[in-house]
């Protein structure tokens, strides 16, 4: 049984060891596509609904939530602490911007231009 939780313990390290590498490159612009769940599925040679079940198992949440909250992460990072226009920003995370300012309000209850000009009017 321990060698069992240990497995799904790896394959979530290396799942989280991937999905960071994979922003990383998708953040300094080094490649322009980001990866679906099943492409690290494929990274780490096991099948998409097994690295689901074990990241969930794991983390108590799916890739996908995780993946969702990294992107925001970076997201955020770029909305505050750059002038880089939204639909740039978008694009670099390879969304369209009508579709990314959806994603990033169901998150986080605001607009990309409304949390920056929120941060803006709170540093001035």
């Amino acid at each position: 049984m321990m060698e069992q939780k240990d497995r799904k313990n790896e394959i979530t390290e290396q799942f989280l060891f991937e999905l960071d590498k994979h922003l990383s490159e998708l953040q300094s612009g080094e490649i322009d596509v980001a990866y679906e769940i099943n492409e690290f599925a494929g990274l780490l040679f096991i099948n998409p609904n097994h690295l689901s079940d074990t990241v969930s198992a794991v983390l108590g949440k799916s890739p996908c939530a995780v993946y969702e909250e990294k992107i925001l992460d970076i997201a955020k990072e770029f909305i505050i602490h750059s002038e880089m226009p939204i639909n740039e920003i978008a694009q670099k995370l390879d969304y369209d911007a009508s579709n990314f300012t959806k994603f990033f309000k169901r998150h986080t209850g605001k607009t990309p231009i409304q949390l920056r000009k929120a941060f803006r009017k709170k540093i001035s």
